[in-house]
């Protein structure tokens, strides 16, 4: 399976050891799954994953980010015309659509909302969809 990790996803698994979100995480990152990024998006995690306010280990999250930076499937994602909710999650819409993703994975599905310009085939799952999906195969 091919999945987009949103980031708020990858915070709450590094925050909730054993959380539905970490088991996201671990999939993700033991090979269970392919997990898709480009740039953009590895700059975001890099951004958010060094906010002091959320106290993680700088040292523990510099080893996820080059795990990602060398074992993901780096995309060129082409851009799309769409207007989701959340204009900010554009880049992971267009790399879930560019790589071929099974699903985008987040923890807020309403912001995947298409507002306009087309329609988007890719499911939006949340954590707990997306591990029972996995757990059903």
């Amino acid at each position: 399976m091919r999945i987009v990790l949103d980031t708020n996803v990858l915070v709450s698994g590094l925050l909730v050891t054993g959380s539905v979100p970490s088991r996201c995480v671990d999939l993700a990152s033991d090979g269970q799954v392919r997990w898709l990024v480009d740039q953009r998006i590895v700059a975001e995690y890099r951004r958010v994953l060094h906010y002091p306010k959320l106290g993680l280990d700088v040292a523990g999250v510099d080893v996820l980010l080059r795990y990602v930076e060398t074992y993901a499937e780096w995309i060129s994602a082409a851009p799309l015309p769409l207007r989701i909710a959340d204009q900010s999650d554009l880049p992971f819409v267009e790399v879930a659509a560019t790589g071929g993703a099974d699903a985008i994975v987040t923890g807020n599905v309403a912001d995947f909302r298409i507002v306009s310009g087309g329609r988007l085939a890719i499911p939006i799952l949340t954590p707990r969809r997306f591990v029972d999906l996995l757990a059903d195969r």
